[in-house]
């Protein structure tokens, strides 16, 4: 095997950038014209966006722990992933699983996706838990 492909090479940068607080290391991953969808709804259309978005995040104090990738899978054009994610959010400790979907156009991330579990996970013994 000749190392990452393209596309585990953006997706990797792009997380690290985040835990590294650069956000020049980002937007090199990122299609101009790209659409980041964040696991808590926002859209943010362009890379000038997702910049705004990082300073905002980081100016309220917010801060990253981890970003870990716990499974990947990439084709050409496409990437899953699966992640847990802790970090300290308007001055509380969150920490949570999550995955992302993206796809990639010849300039690099076009579109990612990210979905937040809710609820941490348990094994199912029959009945519903609320």
């Amino acid at each position: 095997m000749d190392g990452p492909s393209v596309g585990e090479h953006l997706l990797r940068t792009y997380v690290d950038g985040w835990k590294e607080h650069d956000p020049a290391k980002i937007l090199g991953t990122l299609d101009p014209d790209c659409v980041v969808v964040e696991s808590r709804g926002a859209v943010y259309r362009g890379s000038a966006r997702v910049g705004e978005w990082f300073d905002a995040w980081f100016g309220e104090g917010n801060t990253i722990e981890a970003w870990d990738i716990t499974a990947l899978l990439v084709t050409a054009d496409t990437a899953a992933m699966e992640w847990r994610f802790t970090c300290t959010w308007h001055g509380r400790p969150a920490s949570f699983e999550g995955a992302s979907v993206a796809r990639f156009s010849n300039a690099g991330i076009a579109y990612l996706r990210e979905y937040q579990t809710v609820a941490e996970l348990y094994d199912w013994k029959g009945t519903w838990r609320d």
